[in-house]
């Protein structure tokens, strides 16, 4: 049995300044309201799910973008709405968020 249930990793890395990158479109201040937004909810820790930022995962062209484990589903966000329907939908209730969805 895996730790979590589902773990989101929100990519925050940085780049050279003036070139895209997660972090340059808000990902550090998302990664931090789905985190609190979890734990405020007793949603957080062992057995339910986990919140994680990571350096870059490759995606740079459709930033800002988490991926949820163990369904390996890449997600494109703007703002937490989009945070608030992944949380709710996908990470709580294990249904995808089509139109946030990334192949």
């Amino acid at each position: 049995m895996s730790h979590y249930t589902r773990h989101i990793f929100f990519c925050n890395n940085q780049r050279k300044e003036g070139e895209d990158c997660c972090a340059k479109f808000g990902a550090k201040q998302m990664y931090r309201y789905t985190k609190d937004k979890c734990r405020n909810e007793g949603k957080l820790g062992a057995g339910k799910i986990g919140v994680s930022e990571s350096r870059c995962l490759g995606r740079c062209e459709f930033g800002p973008v988490a991926v949820v484990y163990p369904d390996n589903i890449w997600y494109q966000y703007i703002d937490e709405d989009d945070i608030d329907e992944i949380i709710n939908e996908h990470l709580i209730a294990g249904k995808l968020v089509n139109r946030l969805k990334i192949d």
